[in-house]
């Protein structure tokens, strides 16, 4: 045939496929989109000669081109559509019998076959597609204006062949379309609980500053003796509210925005900060032995709050896993290595087998008492490691020591 072959107007177009709305868009996409599709439908050519082959989608009432290689200038492009009742696939799709012929004119089954006059087609091929669960895709089609020999035992094999394989990577590219779709909307959610978190951390931090300034008020006042008792007691508690909260929120900003940010000033008032962190654990928890020794003898480079930040995390652990009525010692040093800041308590060595994941977030050991979130030892590695430096951790004849180590120029992150 010399004309180029004429097809019914499509319902549905190429165009409707590349603006996203078509009605099979995402079964085009997952066609079109792969490349052993269109490796096999280049194979088929190559070894039938036939200069047309396509993936279609086929429903009881729908033929959707899902990726054509058309050198007979068919026109057919992804998501094209024809007439259902022009096309031999419906007789596919509800036999789930392939179409072959070699030449129309000589076929005895399809012999002067109306369909194929009315387009031209003189040789064709329709092998049906189906998912692993049995259930019809469409079909795989091969189609020329000059006899061809597709009925060969090895041509007809090769088809079925291709067919399967297609068939089972749709269901292996949909599980992945689905696993990708699942993990999208599990960081969406975890997104919008960190989002939460971190609006609830804000939020809490002025009743329980407005708590803590009442308590300290409190503290000045001369009280009957029970009340003296309480007020340290409530005073360490909101103590403890401030620690997560503070935690609570750095690791949901940590997590929107990619990571600890530090802002590092020159010469850093990072005993001040040191002291400050000190001096609120020994107001909100009197009976403690907490000793202080810095010796900064030269000027550092450091987002002091951060630091204190990850002192008070290493001091609150120490706290929780002291020996009672055995001090708790805090010193800070610099030098050759740059920064050190220890802190150091008397008590059970932490097991050789969390050292690992010590550091991990809602990591928490197994003789946890239940009024931590897991997250200090984190927040404290992390800004050690936004200053270029690390957390150590070392036990030894019953003392376990965690130093912050940094060196003495952090560069901002």
């Amino acid at each position: 045939m010399n004309d180029t072959p004429s097809l019914p107007a499509s319902i549905q177009d190429h165009a409707a496929y590349l603006s996203g709305g078509h009605d099979f868009q995402s079964d085009i996409e997952l066609i079109a989109g792969s490349g052993l599709v269109t490796t096999i439908l280049e194979t088929v050519m190559l070894a039938t000669n036939m200069r047309f082959a396509a993936v279609a989608r086929v429903t009881a009432d729908r033929w959707v081109a899902c990726r054509t290689v058309d050198e007979v200038n068919f026109g057919l492009a992804e998501g094209d559509e024809i007439e259902i009742q022009s096309t031999f696939c419906q007789s596919v799709r509800v036999t789930s019998e392939k179409v072959l012929f070699n030449d129309v004119a000589t076929d005895e089954v399809y012999g002067n076959h109306p369909i194929a006059a009315k387009f031209g087609i003189v040789s064709y091929a329709s092998i049906p597609i189906h998912r692993s669960d049995g259930s019809f895709f469409g079909t795989l089609c091969a189609i020329d204006t000059e006899p061809r020999n597709v009925k060969h035992p090895r041509a007809v094999a090769m088809f079925e062949m291709f067919a399967d394989l297609i068939g089972q990577s749709l269901e292996t590219e949909e599980r992945l379309e689905a696993q990708e779709k699942l993990v999208e909307k599990e960081r969406e959610m975890a997104r919008a609980q960190e989002e939460f978190v971190a609006v609830l951390g804000h939020d809490l931090r002025n009743p329980v500053a407005a708590l803590n300034s009442g308590f300290r008020l409190l503290s000045k006042e001369q009280l009957p003796d029970r009340a003296g008792e309480l007020v340290p007691m409530m005073r360490s508690s909101v103590y403890r509210m401030t620690e997560l909260i503070n935690n609570m929120m750095v690791h949901a900003k940590a997590r929107l925005g990619g990571g600890i940010r530090i802002s590092c000033t020159d010469d850093a008032p990072l005993a001040d900060a040191i002291t400050q962190v000190v001096d609120e654990v020994r107001a909100a928890s009197p009976d403690l032995d907490v000793q202080l020794d810095l010796a900064f003898d030269r000027s550092v480079r450091c987002d002091a709050p951060r630091v204190a930040q990850a002192v008070s995390n290493l001091l609150s652990n120490a706290v929780r896993h002291a020996t009672p009525h055995t001090p708790i010692t805090v010193r800070g040093m610099i030098g050759e290595q740059g920064l050190k800041i220890e802190v150091e308590n008397q008590g059970e060595p932490v097991p050789d087998e969390l050292h690992e994941k010590l550091f991990n977030p809602f990591q928490r050991g197994a003789d946890e008492r239940g009024e931590g979130l897991g997250l200090g030892l984190y927040i404290a590695s992390s800004i050690a490691l936004a200053h270029g430096g690390q957390i150590n951790v070392n036990c030894d004849d019953g003392t376990t020591n965690f130093s912050f180590m940094a060196p003495l120029a952090a560069k901002e992150a």
